[in-house]
């Protein structure tokens, strides 16, 4: 009888056993299922803003009808969308090493202020000019990735000191004047180059929209698949590690800013065509703009974390809701709401990713 209930009491508890084996795989296996979301979020950062995108155009699409869904309004989107693509391409590199470059806007202004006053004001050939507005595009950054890099100065100081520097800069410099596109098309055609049109059935592009997208998929693969590439997010997660690693964090730093300084001037020889003149006062929320399309493209701003094509997606997010709301007739204020909210959302998920990995 005794060794009856031994044994009663030994089967209870392996029951028991059991039961809790089993509660703790089903923990175990909620974890892993919650570390799996993770992981898909963590290696493909550009999986938020394409869902959100797609989302967005099939909500728009039902609301407006057909009208959405026209070759005219896709095109007419990565038109709006051009120059954001190209500055946040350059915002990117920056905010991927950790960075942050609040003086992009300004030099995108000044490098086609300086293609615009070389050409007309001293006579230089267009092709002279432009290169001239490269070089001082290159040389922005170039300063800016000095101060960072070797004198340690706070990117954010450093950007936005340049930022005020390049902007008066500009406005001193160029006296406030505009350029007529009447006489940029009759002098010197080539700084309006980006502006010109494709037209594929009812799609209308133009060279801007195409160089952007040829941009973007170049960074893209340089990023993913060169030993600089690499650098660039190694600096970002952990710069420290990466000089023990043997990455020359410095040199790093300086060609991340450099390259934005280039895609800026880029940025600028684009806005020439965009708008048709060079204007002092153009892509005044440039700076914005490109953190904007950043953030919502789920590039981390700790830095290390993040995909360029994300940024893209970040970028149509925002032309896909100005482009809708625009149709359907709403206040444009509404527009600012919810690309706040986008805003403030994709941080949020970017906070809660790092939280899981940690």
């Amino acid at each position: 009888m005794a060794e009856t209930k031994e044994q009663a009491g030994q089967e209870f508890e392996k029951v028991l056993d059991d039961s809790a084996t089993d509660v703790a795989s089903f923990d175990d296996e909620s974890r892993s299922g919650i570390e799996r979301v993770q992981h898909l979020l963590h290696s493909n950062p550009a999986f938020v803003p394409l869902i959100v995108l797609l989302f967005s155009v099939v909500v728009f699409g039902l609301i407006i009808g057909g009208k959405f869904f026209s070759p005219f309004a896709m095109t007419l989107i990565l038109q709006q969308v051009a120059i954001v693509g190209f500055v946040g391409a350059a915002q990117t590199l920056v905010i991927l090493t950790a960075g942050i470059d609040l003086s992009v806007g300004a030099i995108m202004v000044l490098s086609s202020v300086v293609m615009g006053q070389f050409t007309f004001r001293y006579g230089l050939p267009p092709e002279i000019a432009v290169l001239c507005g490269f070089a001082v595009g290159g040389l922005c950054g170039f300063i800016n990735g000095a101060l960072v890099a070797i004198v340690r100065l706070p990117p954010f100081i450093v950007t936005l000191g340049m930022w005020q520097i390049i902007l008066a800069s500009n406005f001193l410099y160029s006296a406030n004047e505009t350029i007529r596109s009447q006489d940029i098309s009759k002098e010197a055609p080539l700084l309006q180059l980006f502006g010109e049109k494709i037209q594929v059935g009812g799609a209308v592009l133009t060279l801007g929209v195409i160089t952007m997208v040829v941009l973007v998929l170049v960074l893209n693969y340089i990023l993913n698949h060169t030993a600089w590439g690499r650098h660039v997010y190694a600096v970002g997660d952990d710069p420290e590690a990466a000089q023990l690693a043997g990455v020359q964090v410095k040199r790093t730093l300086i060609t991340v800013y450099v390259s934005a300084g280039l895609i800026c001037a880029l940025a600028g020889w684009v806005l020439i065509g965009r708008i048709g003149s060079v204007s002092p006062t153009a892509g005044q929320f440039a700076n914005i703009e490109s953190i904007t399309a950043v953030v919502i493209g789920g590039i981390s701003l700790f830095g290390g974390r993040g995909s360029i094509l994300g940024m893209m997606f970040g970028a149509l997010i925002v032309g896909v809701f100005s482009l809708g709301l625009r149709m359907i007739g709403t206040d444009p204020q509404w527009t600012y709401l919810l690309i706040g909210l986008l805003i403030i959302s994709a941080v949020a998920v970017d906070q809660w990713i790092r939280k899981i990995s940690t």
